[in-house]
């Protein structure tokens, strides 16, 4: 576990240990679960006769959702309270799960993900919020860069755990007459009810309004004038603007990368249950490889700071993306997809990093789910663009031109990389990023 950068890393407070300790097992509960599908997410759709197309269609129906209750869903967390909205982000992912294990045409799986969209508004960005506002309560000590780091590094070895054993799984078939790509899904199904009881036990935080209908009432009424200040966030702050604007190119590039590649090994291997065997080892290699880049990125952005670490890895992320899709043979593809991991690894908390220093505590959750909300839409568009392009034209093509808008990011963090270097006096507030330095509104 990543602590504090200090000459006496036992020298933090209790309650502050305790934080990241709560914030760490929470990360993890979260991600297993998603780890463990991670292997079948289309595999499953499309052993049971949903065509390639069909699929990116229902996933589609995930971003729209994420699209029309991102942002009230953030307001509701900074007006309601962030454990109450990530209890109700726990539940709705349980029923979601349930439907999806279940389903058997197009309309089930799109209700499935439909529901996976409302799960993913509602738990955007609670989470993080209730970590960085407690531990911004113990002063500057509290390193927020290396928290989000180790949360990066908690959610590889999670992510990768959960993808081997979900492949682990679909290996074994224990029960023969039953689908072996469903396994993972009911494991992930049950160890999401173990998160929902997590949150309610480990989760604390001050009460923001009275409880009952009458308190989540008038929440969800001041919930409108929250989006109303996020979204004016964006136009006083063209830092923000550029940092949200750069989840365009990531939403809509990493259907390549996460959802595209077990079917580009599936591709090469001519069998699907081969494929998700082989994907579910791969995931988890890529996920602890992940893991490592986190770990990394407070060294790097030490070095070359946290903007400039950004924009570089974002076009290393390209270039592997259009790897998978242009290497030859199965070890090549497997090969350019734990690069990419690692780059993305490394990519994510500087990116949060950067976001959280554009935002204050009554505010924070509300700047995440702006930036999940223009990212969820992004891959809903690139779940409709990139598997119509694999269908139509080829998969490989389909990861050129997803590796090509990833990298086109790159430029957007150039305000951030000013802000940093302080020539932006309009800065946020004092968040401590792997540089030493912090700008302040």
């Amino acid at each position: 576990m990543t602590g504090p950068e200090t000459p006496a890393r036992a020298g933090a407070p209790a309650s502050l240990r305790r934080l990241r300790r709560v914030f760490l097992v929470l990360t993890a509960l979260r991600w297993l679960p998603v780890g463990l599908t991670v292997p079948v997410t289309l595999l499953l759709p499309l052993g049971r006769g949903l065509s390639l197309a069909d699929v990116g269609v229902a996933i589609a129906m995930q971003g729209l959702l994420v699209l029309a209750l991102e942002l009230p869903t953030g307001a509701l967390a900074d007006t309601l309270g962030r454990r109450r909205v990530l209890l109700a982000a726990a539940a709705v992912g349980v029923v979601a799960t349930g439907v999806i294990l279940a389903a058997h045409t197009l309309a089930a799986f799109a209700v499935g993900w439909a529901l996976q969209g409302v799960f993913r508004a509602l738990d955007s960005g609670p989470l993080e919020a209730w970590f960085v506002d407690a531990a911004l309560e113990h002063g500057p000590q509290a390193r927020v860069d290396r928290g989000l780091s180790a949360q990066g590094v908690v959610l590889g070895v999670a992510l990768g755990g959960g993808a081997l054993a979900g492949g682990a799984l679909v290996a074994w078939h224990p029960v023969a007459d039953r689908d072996a790509l469903a396994l993972p899904v009911a494991v992930a199904l049950a160890l999401q009810v173990v998160s929902l009881v997590a949150i309610a036990c480990l989760m604390h935080e001050p009460r923001r309004t009275a409880a009952g209908v009458r308190g989540v009432a008038r929440a969800v009424r001041s919930a409108p004038g929250a989006v109303r200040g996020g979204l004016g966030l964006l136009r006083r702050d063209h830092v923000l603007l550029c940092l949200v604007a750069v989840e365009l190119s990531w939403g809509f590039g990493i259907v390549a990368f996460e959802t595209l590649t077990p079917v580009r090994v599936a591709d090469l291997l001519a069998d699907d249950a081969r494929a998700a065997a082989v994907v579910g080892p791969a995931t988890a290699a890529a996920w602890l490889v992940s893991a490592g880049g986190a770990a990394l990125l407070p060294w790097c952005s030490r070095r070359w700071g946290v903007a400039r670490c950004a924009m570089a890895l974002r076009v290393l992320q390209g270039a592997t993306v259009v790897g998978i899709g242009l290497a030859t043979g199965l070890v090549g593809v497997l090969a350019a997809y734990l690069a990419c991991y690692a780059v993305h690894g490394a990519s994510s908390p500087a990116h949060m990093t950067l976001l959280h220093a554009r935002a204050t505590g009554s505010e924070r959750a509300t700047v995440l789910s702006l930036n999940s909300m223009v990212g969820q839409p992004a891959a809903a568009l690139g779940s409709v663009v990139l598997t119509a392009l694999a269908g139509a034209r080829s998969l490989p093509l389909a990861f050129v031109v997803a590796g090509a808008v990833l990298a086109s990011a790159a430029p957007l963090y150039l305000p951030a990389r000013r802000a940093e270097r302080g020539g932006d006096a309009a800065g946020a507030p004092a968040v401590r990023t792997g540089t030493g330095a912090a700008t302040a509104r």
